[in-house]
């Protein structure tokens, strides 16, 4: 599976778009942490964050005993820049341009 499709099914479930969000605010953290944090079993996190790790939106990194999980943006990012940076990008300089046109026409303070 293409590395975009994997991400898009990644982020297709609003459990595992907590479990990022619980990593953006406090990267790093164990399982036993992130399940305390939703309500789904432990079985349940481990399953979700398989399917991120595989997109590549979830870095994990042992630790002595510990296991922990670490959000890698880039991913995301390159969805971005490939799905809507450029669909926005059009519609973002007409809003400059009419910026410009405004001030332009302010009569001097």
């Amino acid at each position: 599976m293409p590395d975009d499709d994997l991400v898009f099914k990644a982020l297709a479930d609003p459990a595992r778009r907590l479990l990022l969000d619980l990593l953006f605010a406090r990267d790093g953290r164990t399982l036993t942490e992130l399940e305390s944090e939703v309500d789904m079993s432990r079985f349940g996190v481990m399953k979700h964050l398989k399917l991120l790790e595989e997109a590549n939106l979830v870095v994990s990194r042992k630790e002595g005993r510990e296991k922990r999980h670490f959000l890698n943006p880039v991913p995301i990012r390159a969805v971005h820049d490939r799905w809507i940076g450029k669909f926005t990008e059009h519609q973002a300089a007409a809003l400059l341009d009419l910026k410009t046109e405004l001030e332009a026409k302010e009569p001097p303070s």
